[in-house]
C-alpha cells in the first residue's frame, strides 16, 4: 500500500462514518499559544473541543502536519521523526468511547487487514497525579468485547495514557494506544507496549477529552465529550510495508539513497538525521518562516545546522545535495503539499543561506570548542555551551554531537536555564512557551482577541490595506500584535489606531459569527492572513459594520464588553514586520 493509498483508504473509511473531511491546518499555529508549531491535530480545533461550533459538524477527518522536536534526540532510530502526518477523526460532543474504539479496530484489522492477534493496546489506569480519575474501566471492557485479551491491554499512568492539556490548562483526558507487534526487540522478548526495545510500535491514539485542567489544578468535566484521535501515516506504512523503520519506506528511501551515495563515511542513524531533519526545514521553509535564533527560526535553524554537520563531519560529504534532497521531497509530497512546489525556489536559497552562514561561524566555533575541552574534566559546562552557542552560533545539538564523539557530557539542564534567562526559550522547552494564539479562554483574553479585530482594522484605517497581522500573542496581563509595515508608527498614528478601537468600543457593536464559503467570504472582504481551513466553509466573524475577519473565536457579543483599549508600545519586530503591545479592560 502506497501513502497515498493509506491517506485515501483513512479519509473515505471515516467519510463513510458521517465525518466531514477539512484540509490540514497550517504548521504555524495561530489559536494555540502553547507550541510554536502545530504538534498534533488537535491543537487548531482547540475552540471546538470547548464547545464553539465548527462549520463543517461534530464529525471531522483530515490528513494534518505536525511537528514535534522534544524528543529530536530519538531521532535516527526506526520510528522517530521531527515532521509526520497524522491521520486523525475528531467527535465534538458527538460519539464516544464505544465508537472511536470499535471504529479504530475495524479500520486496523478491516480496512489494512493488519493481524488482529498482533494488536496490543494501552489504556489508562491511574494516577495520583490526576486525582479523582481513576482507570478507565470503559475502554478495557470494549478492548475486551473486541476479542482483545487481558494480557494484551496494559493499564498505565499519566505519562503513557493521559493526553494534555497541551499548555497549563485546557481540554486533557485518558487516552488508549495501539501497538503492532513487530517481531523484533533490541532487548529480547521481556518489554511492553510504550518501551523502546523495538518490539512494539504505536501506530494510533484514541484521546478522550473529557476533563479540563483549570489554573488551579483540578480536573473539570468539559461541557461536551470529545474524541480526538490520531494515526502516524510513516509509521502505519512501514508496518503495512512489512518494514522495522520508517526509513524504508516510500517517503524516505529516496533521500536515504541518495545520501548513502554521496557519502564517503555512511552512517544510517546520521544518515535518517539529515533525511528527516532536512524534510522538516522543507516543510517549516514552505509556510514562509526563515532561520534565526528565534521561535520557530530557531528550530529550523538547529535543523539545518545538525544537518550539515552530520553531512560535512560524519559522513564525509563535501557538497551536501540539499537541492537533489528538495527534488527527492517535492515528488514525494507534491500532490498533498502543492506549497512546496510554490515556494522551492525560496527554500532552496534560504537552505543554502544558513549552511553558508553555518560555515562562517564554524570553523572559530570549533577552534573555542577545543579549548574549552582542554580545560574541562569530560564535561562542558553550561556556561561554555552557551557561549558557543551565542557567540560562536553552534547550537546544543552539534556541541552535544561533538562532545559525544570525543566522550564528552555536556550540562544540557544548566544549558537550558542558561539559554531560557538570556533569549527566552530553552532547547527542550522550545514548543512550551507562548507563540501566538490565546493564553486561556478565561473572560479578559476573550475580550483580548476580540480587541485584536479592532485593532487590525483600526491599523488598515490609518496606514493603509496592506498592513496585514502576521501573529498575536493574548495573555490575562497584555495583547501581543504582530503585523507587517516597514516603518515606525508616530505618536500621532498611534493615537488615531487607539481613538478608533475605542470609538469602536464605545458604540457597543454586535460581534457575530457565520459560516460561509470561501468565495462568499471573499466578496464581502474578510480579512486575516490565518485564514481557518475548514473544507467547503469557513469561520467569519464580524463585528457591526467594521471589521470583517477570517477566525475560529471565541469572542465577546458586544465590543461594549472591552470597555478600554490602551496601546503600550510599539517596536520593531524584523524586517517588515511591527509589534504592538497593548491592553484591554
Amino acid at each position: 500500500m502506497t501513502a497515498k493509498e493509506l491517506r485515501t483508504k483513512y479519509l473515505e473509511f471515516f467519510k463513510k462514518k458521517d465525518h466531514v473531511i477539512v484540509p490540514s491546518a497550517s504548521l504555524i499555529p495561530e489559536h494555540d499559544p502553547t507550541v510554536l508549531f502545530t504538534t498534533a491535530g488537535m491543537h487548531p480545533l482547540i475552540p471546538f473541543l470547548l464547545g464553539e461550533t465548527h462549520p463543517a459538524g461534530k464529525r471531522l477527518v483530515n490528513v494534518q502536519k505536525s511537528m514535534r522536536t522534544d524528543d529530536i534526540d530519538d531521532v535516527g532510530d526506526a520510528w522517530h521523526n521531527t515532521f509526520f502526518e497524522m491521520l486523525g477523526n475528531w467527535s465534538f460532543g458527538n460519539y464516544w468511547k464505544k465508537e472511536a474504539i470499535g471504529w479504530s479496530f475495524e479500520f486496523l484489522t478491516r480496512e489494512l487487514e493488519l493481524d488482529p492477534k498482533k494488536i496490543y493496546v494501552t489504556v489508562f489506569g491511574g494516577d495520583k497525579e490526576i486525582p479523582g480519575v481513576g482507570e478507565d474501566k470503559e475502554a478495557i471492557e470494549i478492548w475486551k468485547s473486541l476479542g482483545i485479551p487481558e494480557n494484551k491491554i496494559y493499564k498505565l499512568g499519566k505519562n503513557d495514557n493521559w493526553w494534555g492539556p497541551v499548555g497549563q490548562t485546557g481540554p486533557c483526558g485518558p487516552d488508549t494506544e495501539m501497538f503492532y507487534d513487530t517481531g523484533t526487540s533490541k532487548h529480547g522478548e521481556n518489554c511492553r507496549p510504550g518501551e523502546t526495545c523495538g518490539k512494539y510500535a504505536e501506530i494510533w491514539n484514541d484521546v478522550f477529552m473529557e476533563f479540563n485542567k483549570t489554573a488551579g489544578g483540578k480536573y473539570e468535566p468539559l461541557k461536551q465529550k470529545n474524541v480526538d484521535t490520531g494515526m502516524g501515516v510513516e509509521r502505519t506504512l512501514a508496518i503495512l510495508e512489512g518494514k522495522d523503520n520508517v526509513y524504508d519506506t516510500e517517503l524516505f528511501k529516496e533521500v536515504m539513497e541518495l545520501l548513502k551515495e554521496k557519502s564517503k563515511n555512511f552512517n544510517q542513524r546520521d544518515a535518517r538525521i539529515i533525511a528527516d531533519h532536512m524534510k522538516a526545514a522543507i516543510f517549516i521553509l514552505s509556510e514562509g518562516v526563515k532561520p534565526s535564533n528565534k521561535d520557530q527560526g530557531y528550530v529550523l535553524r538547529r535543523l539545518i545546522r545538525r544537518s550539515e554537520s552530520k553531512a560535512a563531519y560524519s559522513l564525509d560529504i563535501s557538497d551536501p545535495p540539499y537541492d537533489l534532497i528538495l527534488g527527492a521531497y517535492l515528488n514525494i509530497y507534491k500532490e498533498e503539499y502543492p506549497e512546496i512546489e510554490d515556494k522551492k525556489n525560496e527554500i532552496s536559497l534560504e537552505i543554502a543561506r544558513e549552511v553558508a552562514r553555518f560555515h562562517r561561524t564554524l570553523e572559530q566555533g570549533m577552534k573555542e570548542f577545543e579549548k574549552i575541552k582542554t580545560k574541562s574534566d569530560k564535561i562542558i559546562s553550561a556556561e561554555d555551551a552557551f557561549y558557543l552557542h551565542a557567540t560562536h552560533g553552534l547550537t546544543i545539538d552539534i556541541v552535544k554531537d561533538f562532545a559525544r564523539e570525543d566522550g564528552f557530557t555536556v550540562d544540557e539542564k544548566g544549558f537550558e536555564r542558561e539559554f531560557s534567562n538570556h533569549q527566552e526559550i530553552s532547547r527542550a522547552g522550545a514548543e512550551q512557551r507562548f507563540a501566538g494564539g490565546l493564553a486561556d479562554h478565561s473572560e479578559i483574553v476573550i475580550r483580548g482577541h476580540t480587541a485584536t479585530h479592532l485593532l487590525h482594522q483600526a491599523l488598515r484605517d490609518v496606514l493603509g490595506s496592506h498592513v496585514n497581522q502576521t501573529g498575536s500573542n493574548i495573555t490575562p496581563e497584555r495583547i501581543r500584535f504582530d503585523f507587517s509595515y516597514g516603518e515606525k508608527l508616530t505618536e500621532e498614528q498611534l493615537k488615531k489606531v487607539e481613538d478608533i478601537v475605542n470609538l469602536k468600543i464605545e458604540e457597543d457593536l454586535p460581534v457575530k459569527k457565520e459560516f460561509m464559503t470561501q468565495e462568499e467570504a471573499e466578496k464581502i472582504s474578510a480579512i486575516g492572513l490565518f485564514r481557518e481551513k475548514y473544507g467547503d466553509k469557513v469561520s467569519i466573524y464580524q463585528i457591526g459594520n467594521y471589521s470583517v475577519e477570517y477566525c475560529g473565536g471565541p469572542h465577546v457579543g458586544h465590543t461594549g464588553e472591552l470597555k478600554k483599549f490602551k496601546i503600550l508600545k510599539e517596536e520593531a519586530l524584523g524586517s517588515g514586520q511591527r509589534r504592538i503591545r497593548a491592553t484591554v479592560e
